[in-house]
């Protein structure tokens, strides 16, 4: 009985990938010639045998996986005759006796070369992971040849759409690389619903609670508002409709995933999310010119009877995003009360947010693909303080702002960028030396994060250097690139200075090392090296801790006087001019014409430090000056 029901499904499995294989060729019959279609055919057919004795996790005859990867690839992606025979195939290698060879005697270098890019590399030692040189073999082949990335994302994207017969460990692997790795991939080739599919399925396997309860979120709130969005939508067609216009409207409602990432990016629960759906608008148009001139037309339109959200337009037509994403966004007021979001886009657009780096295929815009994907590696290249995947995910994965410089050029920086990240895109120097920024004609420090549309101007000195916490405020790896060199090349203090009494160079100090050679510096009167001399002598080391030009220490100095005229730029004078000392802060207070101070700066050494306190208790009108840690 048990034989017979396992026959009875294997038979099913046959009628079922057969007919899938059926309706792939059909599709492929009416765009291939004959000669092609012969030699899809043939490569499904060494798959087929190649494969014939293997099954999947489910128990289905494992060629139902290549037949669907072929048909993403073929339908999906409209990829042409040489992929879909990759994607047939791409497993072969891998899986089966057959090699690059027989795949290379049969099919043909380019044949070869895409499954050969797909197949995982087995080394007896991996330099970081299998995992992290899986990705970096995919990354490489991207400097080539833009198609074997996308069999390799039809195959995730099978892989994940039949996650569920996966154990619990299995899928947060999967998951986890996904949207690691895959999403962030697809976001960066223009291929915006595979991206979608992606993070929502691995959100999914991942977290399915909080999955499932923000989808029955969703449903509900699909139900509630329905009556007054397609009010909302029958009144934006019957306008356009008056004024001649002819575009479809349709609802689109955004992914949990999306919904999750919204809630905590702006630290709210569901109810107080905005943006879970939008309204497109799209139109056909004879033209790339014409799309602009049609969506302003529409855009009128709109704005003739509703009121417009001020500062909500965002023209992805005249400025695309790095992905290569164009649209015209806006909000209207809904008569209910709510501001929606509103995509109006050419059907051309839609078809390339669909398909991104697959949709036009001409040598000139892959040659471009290709170069924004160098540009990207080159400037997240490996060094050994950086996580190099890290790098590549998070340039992939981040949402573009466009910016500009006083002359009009267009620079694409990753959202949450500084003027920092700005300055060292236009050139590692203007990075290094950068002191101010204009944002817009308003002066701000280089740390402001900017947002689109930003005109930005970059003050430099030579004697300027960067500052550590630059490193924590730059969002482009090639800003956290130069930064990381400038300040590995800096000298570092061999010591550590006690927390408590902040030795300087020239004071009296005792050291204590710890057993890992470690020495911190105290001033011999600390208390804290009094207490650790008495419990811990034999770890106490001698110590010469003298003054060193490269090196600068933060102090404060408190200064109480007679108020008179000119007498701050006295004491301020005394530190800049005579010492050549930069201040970093100046407090100062008069009550009742006792004036009282204190100034934040860096000395070289105790010495120093007592020369400018002397100094400054010599100029008249000043009472008592005295030093203490400014840290």
């Amino acid at each position: 009985m048990q034989w017979m029901i396992k026959f009875i499904y294997m038979e099913a499995n046959t009628v079922t990938f057969e007919r899938e294989i059926d309706k792939l060729f059909l599709t492929l019959r009416s765009r291939t010639t004959s000669e092609d279609m012969q030699r899809i055919t043939d490569a499904y057919m060494l798959a087929k045998e190649a494969h014939k004795d293997q099954k999947r996790k489910t128990g289905e005859p494992y060629i139902i996986h290549p037949i669907a990867v072929a048909r993403i690839v073929a339908e999906e992606f409209e990829l042409g005759a040489n992929p879909i025979m990759a994607a047939f195939l791409h497993d072969v290698v891998e899986d089966t006796p057959y090699t690059l060879e027989d795949i290379k005697a049969r099919f043909g270098d380019d044949v070869a070369f895409l499954v050969g890019v797909v197949t995982k590399q087995k080394k007896a030692e991996y330099n970081q992971s299998k995992q992290i040189d899986n990705y970096k073999q995919i990354l490489a082949s991207v400097q080539f040849d833009v198609r074997a990335i996308l069999i390799k994302l039809a195959d995730r994207l099978h892989n994940m759409r039949t996650l569920e017969s996966m154990k619990p460990d299995k899928q947060m692997k999967i998951a986890g690389e996904t949207d690691y790795f895959y999403a962030p991939l697809a976001n960066r080739l223009g291929m915006y619903h595979v991206k979608t599919e992606l993070e929502n399925l691995s959100f999914r396997f991942r977290c399915p609670r909080e999955y499932y309860f923000l989808e029955n979120l969703m449903e509900k709130e699909k139900i509630a508002y329905k009556s007054s969005i397609d009010n909302f939508l029958n009144k934006i067609e019957r306008i356009l409709n008056e004024n001649n216009i002819k575009a479809r409207t349709e609802i689109r409602y955004r992914m949990p995933y999306s919904i999750w990432r919204k809630m905590n990016s702006m630290e709210c629960d569901f109810q107080h999310v905005d943006g879970k759906h939008y309204v497109r608008i799209v139109y056909d148009a004879s033209n790339v010119k014409e799309e602009k001139d049609i969506s302003l037309k529409i855009y009128s339109v709109l704005t003739d009877y509703f009121k417009e959200k001020p500062g909500s337009v965002s023209n992805y037509i005249n400025a695309p995003k790095e992905n290569g994403y164009q649209s015209f966004h806006l909000k209207l007021l809904c008569e209910n009360g709510n501001w929606e979001e509103i995509h109006i886009s050419s059907e051309r657009m839609i078809r390339n947010s669909r398909l991104g780096c697959a949709a036009e295929r001409t040598e000139s815009n892959l040659k471009s693909w290709l170069n924004k994907f160098k540009s990207v590696l080159e400037d997240v290249a490996y060094t050994s303080e950086m996580d190099y995947m890290d790098g590549v995910t998070s340039s992939f994965y981040n949402d573009d702002i466009m910016v500009f410089t006083p002359e009009g050029r267009g620079i694409i920086l990753p959202k949450g960028a500084t003027a920092i990240d700005f300055a060292y895109e236009i050139h590692s120097k203007v990075g290094e030396k950068a002191v101010y920024a204009r944002i817009n004609g308003k002066l701000s420090s280089v740390k402001t994060e900017l947002h689109r549309g930003d005109c930005i101007e970059i003050g430099t000195n030579e004697q300027s250097e960067p500052d550590k916490d630059w490193l924590d405020r730059v969002k482009t790896y090639k800003a956290k690139r130069y930064l990381r060199q400038f300040f590995h090349n800096e000298p570092v203090l061999e010591y550590t200075r006690c927390a408590c009494c902040h030795p300087l160079p020239g004071d009296e100090v005792i050291g204590f090392q710890d057993e890992n050679g470690k020495i911190t510096l105290h001033t011999r009167n600390c208390f804290s090296a009094i207490r650790m001399a008495s419990r811990q002598g034999d770890s106490i080391v001698a110590v010469n801790f003298e003054p060193d030009t490269r090196f600068l220490y933060p102090v404060r100095v408190h200064i109480r006087g007679v108020d008179r005229y000119h007498i701050l730029s006295d004491v301020i004078e005394c530190i800049t001019d005579r010492f050549r000392l930069s201040i970093d802060c100046l407090h100062t207070e008069t009550i009742d014409r006792i004036v009282e101070c204190y100034i934040d700066f860096k000395v070289h050494s105790r010495e120093e430090l007592n020369d400018i306190i002397t100094l400054i208790g010599s100029i008249e009108g000043v009472d008592e000056a005295y030093s203490e840690s400014n840290e």
